[in-house]
């Protein structure tokens, strides 16, 4: 039996360093006259107790340094599930691998994280071998029997009382044996009466958990029980064939067994019953398992354990073909250890063992392995899109990689395979390793919406990007995910610098993305698109806006503005200003109840719209549906205005009291002339009978429809009426009527436009005029009696304004024609359509005219003498129309003509009234709509010339003043701001009353709205802190900054000693233990710097109370901390002293003897006594041991 001798600390140093001193005066010359004085080896060494005896075969260990660290097992584990073929749920062979059974093995491999292997014995049984984490392993096992097995019920019986003990406390035994088994199990409720459990799932299922069951009664049964650890194998030899043999068992001796089935990986036998029965079954037990056990063996097999699934073989198929050879022997593989167990009959055992040790000779003598730690971050990248990395690798270097699954978190990477083709791979592999150590991956998170816009139209946008970051791959999503991540991916920094690039991008665009739709009517989108796009284009510009304009041919008039919120309500002020100011255009809002806007908009809106088209086109805005808002607005010419205002008022009123509705019928080409002109024809037959009638719009399916709405009576007068029109318009006839053939070139001009429009007016009535050749006055006329009379008599009139036709100039300078015409010709447009005549402007004068000769001729002619009165010919208009109509029209163009009026300003705010780079007075111009002159700086004039239409003119007066009196104004405001006030305080308080980063000086200058200026480095009054703004602010900032220094004069500072040993752990993690004291107490902390006079000293500075309250704090804490200090310094002694303070003690002491001890083992027998120098003798406490080099590398446990 060994022994190991127990030192304490002070005898072990005295070993260590020879003998003690008292021992080494007597181990001098005269050691050997006191040799009683020496220890013996027993007391230098006791022995421990005596072991227990041990078995029969055991061997002890023969030395203590020899005995080997039993290595942590993984937490990795295999099981093999068998499905025989009568209990699978998807017996068909030929779709093995693929269909249902495949589909429900990856599903189950998602769900429990564990690793799935299927194979086919030759009984067509399936065997499923699982991988993984015990809990995963089990969850795994649970879903297999579920989904692969069909299932089976029983039912077993137990004490009523027993119930309780199977469900366990909070229900939690009964799941954790349901997961165990993988089976259902239905307790009866208390109230029933009955003592059967119900089991159901798989035989071997409903057998593991009758047992389990069973075991639980017995435990709660009062009678005996005994429990018998009998090896797993030897089992199925104890229960026989179906149980036969424990049933005989059970008969004779009376006892109950429990033999835990083949699947639960238990050795114990529990038997219960009255005691001598127990006593009875435990021997028949015994003596069974000693029979048996003379006849079978455990063996294993050494092999490392990288190899165990090339041994396993693909899905276990060369372990599947010795089991099938050998089907008694059970072989069993465990993650991470070198070894496989085999149990079975010994010659049974022999055969497998020799088959498996050739396995591993040939696998070790052709094949190598290698691991590597990648953190798993770049695991995806190793492998490569679709594995494409890892599979070229895999093929290059023909060898196997197997890279953890993400939900196992591990860095280790295996390569397997042939060593040359190991050390390439695996030297590949680091250096793409190494270089995505220097990558950064990064998602941005980009709604979706801005992506195409960030690529560009043929991806330009995004290759812009690209080259301005190469080294940064960027990765958008399929549209198709309606994923809102971009990565990038690349080097950090560059990584960095195109995250903050392209975020500042979707920033841009987030904040340009606003939009708002502005409705103008439509005959002025013209006007607002100017001359050549000119008013558009400088509203987009100025604005920063992006402005569409509806197509000419659509019937929208929705300009949609999109860009910066304020850009875009700038931009639409602007719009609506040009309109406004092209008609009289008012708005007005109406109170009508949210319940009745449905009804009065009507299906597809066609209500509302007939009251918007009646009324002038006029604007009418109901808010959102269910929004409970009851204004309506309607916007438009003023008198259209407050028609459409009266008309909607009283359909309303209509609505709350009774509406009728009636459809009629009339072909399309009728409707213009129903409606008639301006809509009188229809406004007579309302005025008439109270009701509205409704026509369809282009976008109606049915454009033969006409709705009549009003009350019943109303209704029904409206339809008599209009079903006598429509039934005289079907009534065809033919008229003539002469037209002077001079005449005739009017009406067929411009392809018949005049024509056109008659028969749109007129119910399509046709028009025909003789040829030009035949000299005819006569023009025939086709179509519905009333619609013929009608057309008849315009055309009459339109013949007489020809009759009476005048021409007329108006002499106007030709440098106020352009503004006369307006934007894109609107002005003369204008009136042209209000008086019904013509309008032709001169072409403009020639840039200069030659010199006149000295003797009064010019290519041989005279010239004839000038009239200087008369006037020039670019100056004249020409109108043409009826008399009174052209002398409106000259009225009408000369109040076009600008007026120029000036304006008294002080000299000194013209600037401001330009404004940066003009942008001032630009904005008045484009406000008010004139020509603002503004005079030279050398000039140093007072006045301001206001050049524009003398209606306008006023209005820029006005605003011109209110400009000025707003600039001086601030004028006054500036003088008073600039008040200056200096206060003295010391230097030392400036960090101070500035604070950390600022914060206290930028709250005092946020406060009082003042600006406050230290000293700077070099400036000869330090102490001075200068304060600007208003008075009685700057007084406030000063008397502020006055308390601050107050308060910091009544500080004291006081010096603690504490020890420099702690000082480390008050600072705290970057200085967040003493910023916590700092704060909590409201002082301040000095600590010494390396190299201090005194190490130990702290200055605690503040208020003397809280003063007082932090040095009480921080000697608690030195109090604290010193014990951790004292008791690590403790714990120091017991190291190796340092080998220069060990030499010097040695030469102290002189030669040392070593340590003598009497009685020691050797003295006795013929043994060598230990060398004292010696490291095999005496190996030192944590010195590495030498271990046997092996071609396969360290051996892993």
């Amino acid at each position: 039996m060994s022994s190991v001798a127990v030192l304490t600390q002070e005898t072990f140093n005295a070993h260590r360093s020879g003998l003690l001193p008292e021992q080494a005066a007597v181990a001098g010359p005269s050691a050997g006259e006191d040799e009683e004085a020496l220890p013996t080896y027993k007391e230098a060494f006791p022995p421990l107790p005596e072991k227990a005896a041990q078995p029969e075969g055991t061997q002890e260990t023969s030395s203590a340094w020899a005995s080997k660290i039993r290595p942590l097992k993984s937490s990795i584990i295999t099981q093999v599930f068998h499905v025989p073929l009568e209990e699978r749920k998807y017996k068909d062979i030929n779709q093995f691998g693929e269909g249902d059974q495949a589909k429900v093995c990856v599903d189950i491999m998602h769900k429990t994280g564990a690793h799935l292997e299927l194979s086919l014995a030759k009984d067509q049984g399936l065997s499923i071998m699982v991988s993984g984490k015990l809990d995963a392993v089990m969850k795994a096992r649970k879903e297999i029997v579920s989904r692969l097995q069909t299932q089976a019920s029983a039912s077993v019986g137990i004490p009523k009382e027993h119930h309780r003990f199977v469900i366990g406390k909070n229900g939690e035994k009964l799941q954790e044996l349901e997961l165990k088994t993988a089976t259902k199990i239905q307790i009866p409720r208390p109230d029933d009466l009955s003592n059967q459990i119900k089991i159901s799932g798989t035989k071997e299922g409903l057998e593991k958990a009758k047992h389990e069951i069973l075991l639980i009664s017995a435990e709660q049964d009062k009678r005996a029980v005994e429990r018998v650890n009998i090896e797993k194998a030897y089992h199925p030899f104890i229960t026989g064939a179906y149980n036969k043999l424990v049933g005989e068992m059970m008969q004779e001796t009376g006892a109950r067994i429990n033999v835990p089935p083949q699947s639960v990986n238990k050795t114990e036998i529990v038997i219960t019953g009255e005691k001598e029965q127990v006593a009875l079954a435990v021997t028949k037990i015994k003596k069974v398992y000693e029979d048996k056990a003379n006849s079978y063996t455990v063996s294993s097999v050494s092999a490392p354990s990288w190899l165990h699934r090339f041994i396993i073989g693909k899905k276990g198929q060369n372990l599947a073909k010795i089991t099938q050879q050998m089907p008694k022997v059970h072989i069993e593989f465990t993650e991470g250890e070198d070894k496989i167990t085999l149990e079975g009959p010994i010659k049974d055992v022999q055969m497998v063992q020799g088959q498996i040790e050739a396995m591993v000779t040939d696998l070790v003598s052709r094949m190598d392995y290698a691991e590597i730690s990648v953190d798993p971050k770049f695991h995806r990248h190793l492998i490569g899109k679709g594995g494409v990395n890892i599979n070229r690798i895999k093929e290059v270097h023909k060898v196997t990689v197997r890279i953890p699954p993400d939900n196992e978190k591990s860095n280790l990477i295996r390569i397997e395979g042939d060593p040359q083709g190991v050390q390439e791979a695996k030297k590949e592999l680091l250096e793409l390793a190494s270089r995505m150590e220097n990558e950064r991956t990064k998602d941005l998170i980009i709604e979706q919406r801005f992506h195409r816009a960030i690529i560009g139209q043929k991806g330009e946008k995004i290759k812009e990007v690209r080259d301005k970051f190469p080294e940064v791959i960027i990765n958008f999503p399929d549209p198709a995910q309606k994923s809102d991540i971009v990565q990038l991916r690349g080097p950090r920094t560059e990584v960095e610098k195109c995250s903050k690039f392209m975020n500042k991008i979707v920033a841009e665009m987030v904040e340009n993305s606003y939009s708002v739709s502005v409705p103008i009517f439509k005959q002025f989108h013209r006007n607002i698109i100017g001359k050549g796009g000119s008013n558009i284009k400088k509203i987009r510009e100025e604005t920063n806006t992006k402005i569409d304009l509806p197509a000419e041919n659509s019937n929208s008039e929705m300009i949609v503005i999109t860009g910066k919120k304020a850009n875009c309500e700038a931009a639409r002020t602007r719009i609506l200003a040009i309109q406004k100011d092209l008609a009289n255009i008012s708005e007005v809002d109406v109170s009508i109840p949210s319940k009745l806007h449905n009804s009065l908009i009507g299906s597809k809106g066609r209500l509302v719209r007939s009251i918007m088209e009646e009324c002038g086109g006029v604007h009418i805005h109901f808010p959102t549906e269910g929004s409970g808002i009851d204004k309506v607005t309607i916007r438009g010419p003023a008198e259209e205005v407050e028609k459409a205002k009266q008309q909607l008022l009283a359909l309303a009123e209509e609505k709350q009291t009774k509406s009728h509705t009636v459809e009629l019928h009339a072909k399309p080409e009728y409707h213009k002339f129903l409606i008639g002109k301006g809509g009188g024809n229809i406004r007579k037959v309302r005025d008439s009978t109270g009701a509205r009638i409704i026509f369809p719009t282009p976008e109606d399916k049915d454009q033969e429809l006409i709705t009549v709405v009003g009350t019943e009576e109303a209704v029904r007068d409206a339809q008599k009426e209009l079903e006598e029109l429509i039934k005289s318009l079907d009534n065809v006839v033919e008229d003539t009527m002469n037209v002077d053939p001079k005449h005739h070139r009017y009406f067929v001009a411009r392809r018949g436009q005049v024509l056109r429009d008659l028969a749109d007016e007129y119910g399509g009535v046709m028009v025909s005029f003789p040829r030009t050749a035949s000299q005819s006055d006569k023009v025939t006329l086709k179509g519905a009696k009333e619609c013929v009379e009608a057309a008849k008599k315009r055309m009459q009139e339109i013949v007489e304004d020809l009759e009476a036709q005048v021409t007329m100039e108006c002499v106007i300078p030709q440098k106020f024609h352009r503004s006369i015409m307006g934007p894109k010709g609107s002005r003369i447009q204008q009136i042209t359509r209000d008086h019904n005549v013509q309008i032709k402007f001169p072409e403009p004068a020639p840039p200069a005219e030659a010199p006149v000769q000295e003797n009064g001729e010019a290519d041989g002619e005279v010239k004839e003498p000038v009239d200087p009165n008369a006037p020039k010919k670019c100056d004249v208009i020409i109108i043409s129309g009826r008399k009174e109509r052209c002398e409106a029209a000259i009225e009408a163009l000369k109040a076009l003509v600008p007026v120029t009026i000036e304006v008294e300003v002080p000299f000194e705010l013209h600037r401001y009234i330009i404004g940066q780079k003009g942008s001032g007075i630009r904005k008045m111009m484009e406000d008010f709509e004139v020509n603002i002159q503004v005079p030279a700086p050398e000039q140093q004039s007072d006045k301001i010339a206001i050049t524009g239409l003398a209606s306008l003119l006023d209005r820029a007066k006005e605003g011109l003043l209110e400009r000025v009196k707003e600039l001086q104004a601030e004028q006054e405001d500036r003088a008073l701001r600039s008040f200056k006030l200096t206060i003295t305080v010391d230097p030392k308080y400036h960090p101070k009353i500035i604070g950390r980063k600022g914060a206290i000086i930028t709250n005092i200058r946020t406060e009082h709205d003042v600006n406050i200026q230290f000293p700077e480095k070099n400036d000869e009054n330090q102490d001075q802190i200068t304060i600007t703004g208003y008075e009685h602010k700057a007084i406030a900032a000063r008397d502020a900054i006055q308390a601050i220094v107050d308060e910091l004069e009544e500080m004291i500072s006081e010096d603690i000693t504490l020890d420099s040993r702690v000082h480390a752990r008050i600072i705290g993690a970057r200085g967040k233990g003493i910023r916590k004291i700092m704060d909590e107490f409201k002082v301040d902390l000095r600590f010494p710097q390396s190299g201090a006079a005194d190490p130990n000293l702290v200055t605690v500075t503040g208020r003397p109370e809280l003063v007082d309250e932090a040095i009480d704090h921080l000697l608690n804490l030195e109090e604290e901390y010193m014990a951790d200090v004292v008791e690590n310094e403790a714990k120091m002694a017991y190291m190796r002293p340092s080998g220069s303070s060990a030499a010097a003690a040695d030469e102290q002491r002189g030669p040392s003897k070593g340590f003598v001890v009497r009685e020691a083992p050797w003295a006795t027998a013929n043994e060598k006594a230990p060398d004292m120098s010696s490291s095999e003798d005496f190996p030192s406490f944590g010195a590495p041991v030498a271990t046997k080099a092996s071609p396969w590398g360290p051996k892993r446990f």
